[in-house]
């Protein structure tokens, strides 16, 4: 938080902090990437004190709205009836190349540094003002050592090793043992110096090469399921006017909640231009299955007949369109969204990833 600017010395959230989180960009630690949102928001309920505050009730909240005439134009109907079909995937990969990389991967890459408690002293032996006790001007250090610490999985906590990365993983058992069994002993014994730190970094780097083997095997069928309506209908979802939420015209609710200010100028482009006819930004009730969790695409787009080639197209938006900074489990979600639309419409309904209404426009355009 201190290094990349997000906090201050008095501990208290700093512009940079919030500028980064309105465009989706905020960076937290790696082996924590895959759970961002959720440390965001412990960030916010400890350093944030507006986040502990009761809400106004006669403030700018608005509940989403769904749009009736929307829900019934021919364009969205048509739209729908496109998109709406469940699948299920089926990867065909071999287990023992997956736990042969697993293992290379590890040896060469997981690193657990070792627990250790910092401990400093000194004196304060004048206050100047409260501003100077608040920042910790008062206080002179005059000394500071670093102490280790002895964790091992045989002390009072225990840890259960192969059954949280068998958790974490999807893997068997039986393959999570190989593996931990095929890397080198210096390597394995990292594990008594920080077991967690172990476990969180131990699993990233096994999914890793199970997402790269995903995106090399993975197939997808069409079930005779599909989603009802009710995955508009049911949820509430709220926002903010002037914070996370503005009002819409062609959304298909009378409202639309935003992530990042990438996707509110992408909303605000899809919400005036004219070859539009009805989009929306999908509920997390509408996921397709994958083998690294449940991916919500973010659009569903339907464009008038006329100048668009693809007349039905669902976007995924990212602030950046660089394929190394998008993480690989990422990659291997959109990859899989690929797969499905292509078994579900025939090559009818186009997903891809873009980030601005602009490179929308490049792949749908005659």
């Amino acid at each position: 938080m201190i290094v990349n600017g997000y906090i201050d010395r008095k501990g208290i959230l700093t512009d940079k902090y919030y500028e980064d989180k309105a465009n989706g960009e905020i960076k937290v630690a790696e082996e924590v990437a895959d759970s961002a949102a959720s440390v965001i928001e412990i960030v916010d309920s400890i350093y944030d004190a507006k986040s502990m505050q009761p809400e106004n009730a006669r403030s700018n909240n608005v509940e989403l709205q769904v749009d009736e005439d929307k829900l019934a134009m021919p364009e969205f109907k048509a739209l729908w009836s496109k998109i709406n079909a469940k699948s299920v995937y089926v990867v065909d990969f071999d287990t023992d190349e997956l736990i042969k990389k697993s293992i290379e991967s590890l040896d060469r890459k997981l690193r657990v540094s070792k627990i250790y408690f910092r401990v400093e002293t000194g004196a304060m032996d004048d206050i100047k003002s409260k501003d100077a006790l608040m920042s910790g001007a008062s206080f002179v250090k005059e000394e500071s050592a670093s102490y280790g610490v002895t964790v091992t999985a045989s002390s009072n906590v225990k840890y259960d090793l192969i059954g949280k990365l068998v958790d974490e993983t999807g893997l068997t058992r039986k393959a999570i043992i190989a593996i931990l069994q095929g890397i080198q002993p210096y390597v394995f014994n990292q594990f008594k110096d920080n077991p967690e730190e172990f476990i969180l970094k131990a699993a990233a780097l096994i999914n890793d090469q199970k997402a790269t083997a995903i995106i090399e095997h993975i197939t997808y069928d069409v079930l005779d399921e599909h989603y009802g309506m009710d995955v508009f209908t049911d949820p509430t979802i709220k926002g903010k006017l002037g914070v996370n939420a503005m009002k819409a015209k062609k959304h298909l609710y009378d409202h639309i909640v935003y992530d990042s200010s990438n996707e509110r100028d992408f909303a605000t482009d899809l919400d005036t231009n004219t070859d539009v006819a009805v989009y929306v930004k999908l509920p997390d009730g509408f996921y397709i299955s994958t083998p690294v969790g449940h991916y919500n695409p973010d659009w569903a787009i339907a464009f008038y007949e006329g100048n668009i080639k693809h007349i039905y197209f669902v976007a995924e938006t990212k602030g950046s369109m660089s394929s190394m900074q998008l993480r690989l489990i990422e990659e291997s979600k959109i990859h899989c969204a690929r797969e499905h639309f292509k078994a579900i419409s025939s090559g009818n309904v186009v997903y891809d990833v873009v980030d601005s209404y602009k490179s929308l426009m490049e792949k749908v355009m005659k």
